[in-house]
Protein backbone atom coordinates (compact mmCIF):
# COMPACT_ATOMS: atom_id res chain seq x y z
CA UNK A 1 0.00 0.00 0.00
CA UNK A 2 1.40 3.39 -0.97
CA UNK A 3 0.81 6.84 0.48
CA UNK A 4 -1.06 9.03 -2.00
CA UNK A 5 1.00 12.22 -1.88
CA UNK A 6 3.00 13.95 -4.60
CA UNK A 7 6.40 15.59 -4.23
CA UNK A 8 6.91 18.97 -5.87
CA UNK A 9 9.34 21.85 -5.65
CA UNK A 10 9.39 25.62 -5.73
CA UNK A 11 11.79 27.19 -8.27
CA UNK A 12 13.24 29.35 -5.50
CA UNK A 13 16.10 26.83 -5.25
CA UNK A 14 17.25 28.05 -8.67
CA UNK A 15 16.13 31.69 -8.70
CA UNK A 16 14.58 33.88 -6.03
CA UNK A 17 11.65 36.19 -6.73
CA UNK A 18 12.23 38.31 -3.61
CA UNK A 19 15.95 38.67 -4.30
CA UNK A 20 16.34 38.60 -8.11
CA UNK A 21 20.12 38.75 -7.76
CA UNK A 22 20.00 35.17 -6.48
CA UNK A 23 19.90 33.00 -9.59
CA UNK A 24 18.57 35.77 -11.75
CA UNK A 25 20.59 34.56 -14.71
CA UNK A 26 19.31 30.97 -14.47
CA UNK A 27 16.79 30.13 -17.22
CA UNK A 28 13.44 28.63 -16.25
CA UNK A 29 14.23 25.64 -18.45
CA UNK A 30 17.23 24.78 -16.25
CA UNK A 31 15.03 24.54 -13.18
CA UNK A 32 12.32 22.56 -14.96
CA UNK A 33 14.78 20.19 -16.60
CA UNK A 34 16.79 19.51 -13.47
CA UNK A 35 13.70 19.16 -11.29
CA UNK A 36 12.12 16.68 -13.68
CA UNK A 37 15.36 14.70 -13.93
CA UNK A 38 15.56 14.45 -10.15
CA UNK A 39 12.02 13.07 -10.02
CA UNK A 40 9.83 15.97 -8.94
CA UNK A 41 6.26 15.61 -10.19
CA UNK A 42 5.42 19.28 -10.23
CA UNK A 43 6.49 22.89 -9.72
CA UNK A 44 5.03 25.83 -7.90
CA UNK A 45 5.14 28.98 -9.98
CA UNK A 46 7.68 31.80 -9.96
CA UNK A 47 8.09 34.99 -11.97
CA UNK A 48 9.90 33.29 -14.87
CA UNK A 49 6.94 31.07 -15.79
CA UNK A 50 4.64 32.04 -18.69
CA UNK A 51 1.79 34.24 -17.52
CA UNK A 52 -0.79 33.12 -20.09
CA UNK A 53 -2.66 29.94 -19.00
CA UNK A 54 -2.20 27.91 -22.19
CA UNK A 55 1.44 28.94 -22.58
CA UNK A 56 2.10 27.87 -19.00
CA UNK A 57 0.47 24.51 -19.63
CA UNK A 58 2.58 24.02 -22.74
CA UNK A 59 5.83 24.86 -20.94
CA UNK A 60 5.08 22.46 -18.08
CA UNK A 61 4.04 19.72 -20.51
CA UNK A 62 7.37 20.12 -22.29
CA UNK A 63 9.06 18.84 -19.13
CA UNK A 64 6.22 16.49 -18.07
CA UNK A 65 5.63 18.22 -14.75
CA UNK A 66 2.40 19.46 -13.16
CA UNK A 67 1.47 22.92 -11.93
CA UNK A 68 1.38 22.52 -8.15
CA UNK A 69 0.13 25.98 -7.23
CA UNK A 70 1.23 29.60 -7.26
CA UNK A 71 1.74 32.36 -4.71
CA UNK A 72 -0.99 34.97 -4.57
CA UNK A 73 -0.28 38.27 -2.77
CA UNK A 74 -3.39 39.12 -0.78
CA UNK A 75 -4.38 42.32 1.01
CA UNK A 76 -7.31 41.19 3.14
CA UNK A 77 -5.66 42.33 6.37
CA UNK A 78 -6.43 45.86 5.19
CA UNK A 79 -8.61 45.62 2.08
CA UNK A 80 -12.08 44.43 1.12
CA UNK A 81 -13.31 41.08 -0.13
CA UNK A 82 -14.82 42.69 -3.23
CA UNK A 83 -11.50 44.24 -4.20
CA UNK A 84 -9.71 40.92 -3.65
CA UNK A 85 -12.24 39.05 -5.77
CA UNK A 86 -11.67 41.49 -8.62
CA UNK A 87 -7.86 41.46 -8.28
CA UNK A 88 -7.51 37.70 -8.15
CA UNK A 89 -9.28 36.63 -11.33
CA UNK A 90 -6.33 36.48 -13.74
CA UNK A 91 -4.20 34.48 -11.33
CA UNK A 92 -6.95 32.10 -10.25
CA UNK A 93 -8.06 31.47 -13.82
CA UNK A 94 -4.48 30.53 -14.70
CA UNK A 95 -4.29 28.09 -11.80
CA UNK A 96 -7.70 26.66 -12.65
CA UNK A 97 -6.70 26.13 -16.29
CA UNK A 98 -3.62 24.25 -15.13
CA UNK A 99 -5.44 21.91 -12.77
CA UNK A 100 -4.41 23.41 -9.43
CA UNK A 101 -6.51 22.52 -6.39
CA UNK A 102 -5.00 25.05 -3.97
CA UNK A 103 -3.67 28.60 -4.11
CA UNK A 104 -0.84 29.79 -1.88
CA UNK A 105 -2.34 32.83 -0.17
CA UNK A 106 0.37 35.11 1.21
CA UNK A 107 -0.82 38.12 3.19
CA UNK A 108 1.29 41.08 2.12
CA UNK A 109 -0.64 43.98 3.66
CA UNK A 110 1.94 45.66 5.84
CA UNK A 111 4.39 42.80 5.36
CA UNK A 112 8.12 43.47 5.69
CA UNK A 113 9.25 40.14 4.25
CA UNK A 114 10.70 41.80 1.15
CA UNK A 115 12.46 44.68 2.95
CA UNK A 116 16.09 43.75 3.44
CA UNK A 117 16.85 46.60 5.85
CA UNK A 118 13.80 46.08 8.11
CA UNK A 119 14.29 43.72 11.09
CA UNK A 120 11.66 41.08 11.73
CA UNK A 121 10.63 42.63 15.04
CA UNK A 122 8.97 45.42 13.04
CA UNK A 123 6.54 43.11 11.29
CA UNK A 124 2.80 44.02 11.40
CA UNK A 125 0.48 42.56 14.02
CA UNK A 126 -3.25 42.13 14.55
CA UNK A 127 -3.73 43.43 18.06
CA UNK A 128 -7.40 43.03 19.02
CA UNK A 129 -9.94 40.22 19.11
CA UNK A 130 -12.31 42.29 16.99
CA UNK A 131 -9.66 42.81 14.31
CA UNK A 132 -8.92 39.07 14.25
CA UNK A 133 -12.61 38.26 13.87
CA UNK A 134 -13.02 40.76 11.03
CA UNK A 135 -9.92 39.41 9.25
CA UNK A 136 -11.16 35.86 9.63
CA UNK A 137 -14.56 36.80 8.19
CA UNK A 138 -12.94 38.35 5.12
CA UNK A 139 -10.75 35.29 4.59
CA UNK A 140 -13.75 32.98 4.96
CA UNK A 141 -15.70 34.93 2.35
CA UNK A 142 -12.76 35.02 -0.06
CA UNK A 143 -12.09 31.32 0.40
CA UNK A 144 -15.75 30.54 -0.24
CA UNK A 145 -15.58 32.53 -3.48
CA UNK A 146 -12.44 30.69 -4.66
CA UNK A 147 -14.07 27.31 -4.11
CA UNK A 148 -17.32 28.28 -5.80
CA UNK A 149 -15.82 30.14 -8.78
CA UNK A 150 -12.60 28.23 -9.46
CA UNK A 151 -12.75 24.98 -7.48
CA UNK A 152 -9.60 26.12 -5.67
CA UNK A 153 -8.98 26.00 -1.91
CA UNK A 154 -7.28 28.92 -0.18
CA UNK A 155 -4.07 27.65 1.45
CA UNK A 156 -3.00 30.30 3.95
CA UNK A 157 0.79 30.68 4.11
CA UNK A 158 1.99 31.84 7.53
CA UNK A 159 5.20 33.71 6.81
CA UNK A 160 8.04 35.53 8.54
CA UNK A 161 7.54 39.30 8.44
CA UNK A 162 3.77 39.10 7.90
CA UNK A 163 0.73 39.47 10.15
CA UNK A 164 0.51 35.71 10.69
CA UNK A 165 4.02 34.66 11.64
CA UNK A 166 4.19 32.86 15.00
CA UNK A 167 2.55 29.58 16.06
CA UNK A 168 0.25 31.68 18.27
CA UNK A 169 -0.77 33.71 15.20
CA UNK A 170 -1.59 30.49 13.36
CA UNK A 171 -3.63 29.25 16.33
CA UNK A 172 -5.59 32.49 16.26
CA UNK A 173 -6.06 32.34 12.49
CA UNK A 174 -7.44 28.82 12.69
CA UNK A 175 -9.81 29.88 15.48
CA UNK A 176 -11.38 32.73 13.47
CA UNK A 177 -11.67 30.94 10.12
CA UNK A 178 -13.70 27.99 8.86
CA UNK A 179 -13.29 25.17 6.34
CA UNK A 180 -13.14 27.69 3.48
CA UNK A 181 -9.64 28.61 4.69
CA UNK A 182 -7.08 25.83 4.57
CA UNK A 183 -3.66 25.95 6.18
CA UNK A 184 -0.43 25.83 4.23
CA UNK A 185 1.86 24.33 6.85
CA UNK A 186 5.43 25.50 6.34
CA UNK A 187 7.90 23.61 8.52
CA UNK A 188 10.66 26.22 8.28
CA UNK A 189 8.48 29.23 8.99
CA UNK A 190 6.88 27.34 11.88
CA UNK A 191 10.26 26.80 13.49
CA UNK A 192 11.57 30.30 12.75
CA UNK A 193 8.33 31.95 13.84
CA UNK A 194 8.51 30.12 17.15
CA UNK A 195 11.93 31.35 18.17
CA UNK A 196 10.80 34.58 19.88
CA UNK A 197 12.30 35.05 23.33
CA UNK A 198 14.88 32.35 22.75
CA UNK A 199 12.32 29.54 22.87
CA UNK A 200 12.11 26.59 20.51
CA UNK A 201 8.88 25.47 18.89
CA UNK A 202 8.00 21.80 18.48
CA UNK A 203 7.18 21.74 14.76
CA UNK A 204 5.51 18.34 14.91
CA UNK A 205 3.32 19.30 17.87
CA UNK A 206 2.21 22.47 16.06
CA UNK A 207 1.35 20.44 12.96
CA UNK A 208 -0.58 17.88 14.99
CA UNK A 209 -2.68 20.67 16.48
CA UNK A 210 -3.97 21.82 13.07
CA UNK A 211 -3.37 18.86 10.75
CA UNK A 212 -7.05 18.50 9.84
CA UNK A 213 -6.94 22.00 8.32
CA UNK A 214 -3.74 21.41 6.32
CA UNK A 215 -4.29 21.50 2.56
CA UNK A 216 -0.72 22.14 1.38
CA UNK A 217 2.76 21.61 2.84
CA UNK A 218 6.07 23.42 2.32
CA UNK A 219 8.95 21.22 3.39
CA UNK A 220 11.66 23.64 4.45
CA UNK A 221 14.48 22.73 6.83
CA UNK A 222 16.35 25.16 9.08
CA UNK A 223 19.89 25.70 10.25
CA UNK A 224 19.08 26.26 13.90
CA UNK A 225 22.26 28.15 14.72
CA UNK A 226 21.61 30.66 11.92
CA UNK A 227 17.98 31.12 13.00
CA UNK A 228 19.16 31.78 16.57
CA UNK A 229 21.62 34.40 15.34
CA UNK A 230 18.95 35.99 13.15
CA UNK A 231 16.77 36.49 16.20
CA UNK A 232 19.56 37.54 18.56
CA UNK A 233 21.06 40.02 16.10
CA UNK A 234 17.70 41.36 14.87
CA UNK A 235 18.07 40.45 11.19
CA UNK A 236 15.55 41.04 8.44
CA UNK A 237 13.91 38.08 6.73
CA UNK A 238 15.99 38.51 3.56
CA UNK A 239 19.24 38.80 5.49
CA UNK A 240 18.28 35.60 7.29
CA UNK A 241 17.83 33.93 3.90
CA UNK A 242 21.15 35.26 2.60
CA UNK A 243 22.94 33.92 5.67
CA UNK A 244 21.51 30.44 5.27
CA UNK A 245 18.64 30.19 7.76
CA UNK A 246 16.80 27.78 5.46
CA UNK A 247 17.79 24.63 3.62
CA UNK A 248 16.20 21.51 2.15
CA UNK A 249 14.88 18.50 4.10
CA UNK A 250 17.76 16.32 5.21
CA UNK A 251 20.21 19.19 5.67
CA UNK A 252 18.91 20.88 8.81
CA UNK A 253 17.45 20.37 12.25
CA UNK A 254 13.78 19.52 11.61
CA UNK A 255 12.63 15.93 12.13
CA UNK A 256 10.85 15.24 8.84
CA UNK A 257 10.14 11.62 9.72
CA UNK A 258 8.01 12.89 12.59
CA UNK A 259 6.37 15.60 10.46
CA UNK A 260 5.47 13.22 7.65
CA UNK A 261 4.23 10.58 10.09
CA UNK A 262 1.66 13.06 11.45
CA UNK A 263 0.54 13.92 7.90
CA UNK A 264 0.35 10.26 6.90
CA UNK A 265 -1.61 9.20 9.96
CA UNK A 266 -4.06 12.07 9.46
CA UNK A 267 -4.77 10.98 5.88
CA UNK A 268 -3.16 13.97 4.15
CA UNK A 269 -3.15 13.47 0.36
CA UNK A 270 -1.86 16.74 -1.10
CA UNK A 271 1.51 17.99 -2.27
CA UNK A 272 4.75 17.96 -0.31
CA UNK A 273 6.70 20.88 -1.75
CA UNK A 274 10.42 21.43 -1.21
CA UNK A 275 10.79 25.18 -0.78
CA UNK A 276 14.10 26.40 0.59
CA UNK A 277 15.25 29.96 0.02
CA UNK A 278 19.02 29.82 -0.38
CA UNK A 279 21.73 31.50 -2.41
CA UNK A 280 22.27 29.14 -5.38
CA UNK A 281 25.89 30.23 -5.57
CA UNK A 282 26.39 28.78 -2.08
CA UNK A 283 23.88 25.91 -2.25
CA UNK A 284 24.08 24.35 -5.75
CA UNK A 285 20.43 23.93 -6.83
CA UNK A 286 20.66 20.45 -8.36
CA UNK A 287 22.54 19.00 -5.40
CA UNK A 288 20.20 20.46 -2.80
CA UNK A 289 17.03 19.79 -4.79
CA UNK A 290 18.05 16.16 -5.10
CA UNK A 291 18.78 15.88 -1.38
CA UNK A 292 15.38 17.35 -0.54
CA UNK A 293 13.58 15.08 -2.99
CA UNK A 294 15.36 11.92 -1.94
CA UNK A 295 14.83 12.64 1.76
CA UNK A 296 11.08 13.05 1.27
CA UNK A 297 10.76 10.16 -1.22
CA UNK A 298 12.44 7.73 1.15
CA UNK A 299 10.18 8.76 4.02
CA UNK A 300 7.03 8.62 1.86
CA UNK A 301 7.96 5.13 0.66
CA UNK A 302 8.70 4.03 4.21
CA UNK A 303 5.39 5.36 5.55
CA UNK A 304 3.45 4.01 2.59
CA UNK A 305 4.73 0.54 3.36
CA UNK A 306 3.40 0.62 6.93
Amino acid sequence: MSWNVRIGINPISWSNDDLPSLGGETPLETALGEGAEIGYEGFELGNKFPKEPAALAAKLAEFKVACVSGWYSGFLAEGTVDDEIERCHTHMAKLQHNGCKVVVYGEVAGSIQGQIETPLVKRPRITSAAAWQAYGARLNAFGEHLKARYGITLAYHHHMGAVVETPEDVDQLMAVTNENVGLLFDTGHTYFGGTYGGRTVDVTAQLRKHVKRVVHVHCKDVRKDVVATARNDNWSFLNSVLNGAFTVPGDGGIDFRSVLTVLHDAGYEGWLVVEAEQDPAVAPPYQYAKLGHDTLRNLVNELGAK
